[in-house]
């Protein structure tokens, strides 16, 4: 796809909101972004103007910023662009910039962060496997006297037919005579 990929700092606008939807948890919040630039003429640093985006999470993504994010909070958010317009009553053109955001983090140039890896849940249950058979075959006792290259073949022959030895034809097979 042809998607503008940007990067942007600045500090979280608002709280942000979670939901729990059909396709998945979703979360959005906006992000203050202002440029800033040296003046030359008074020799300081000065604010330039404030952009707005309005950032969407989806997935696991959303239950963390959900968990990690809070007013102020000073961000670094990448993700794809989306510009937005539409005529509503009364106004003029309407525009919306948002970010679909891919990664979201703190702004380690600006404070100190305590990473906590997130819990994740399984969301499609596994099918249940069944339980091997741990059972030494019958025949096979293991005090029967039997020479080392006679269990060597019989756990290569059960291994080779997809079938189930016991620890103790293994550990006969491994014996250096």
């Amino acid at each position: 796809m042809n998607d503008t990929t940007i990067c942007a700092v600045g500090n979280v606008a608002t709280q942000p909101m979670y939901r729990d939807l059909a396709a998945g948890p979703s979360a959005r919040f906006r992000l203050a972004v202002t440029a800033r630039y040296f003046d030359r003429e008074k020799s300081v640093w000065t604010d330039g103007h404030t952009s707005f985006f309005t950032v969407w999470a989806n997935r696991q993504l959303a239950t963390n910023v959900a968990a990690s994010l809070s007013v102020g909070d000073p961000v670094v958010v990448q993700g794809r662009l989306k510009v937005r317009t539409e005529v509503r009553e009364g106004q003029s053109n309407w525009a919306s910039a948002d970010i679909d955001a891919m990664t979201i983090g703190h702004d380690l140039a600006r404070g100190t962060s305590a990473f906590r890896r997130a819990n994740r849940q399984e969301t499609v249950a596994s099918p249940p496997r069944p339980e091997p058979n741990w059972e030494t075959p019958t025949g096979d006792s293991p005090d029967s006297t039997t020479d080392s290259t006679d269990s060597t073949d019989s756990v290569e022959d059960a291994v080779s037919a997809g079938g189930q030895f016991s620890d103790q034809q293994l550990a006969e097979s491994l014996v250096v005579t």
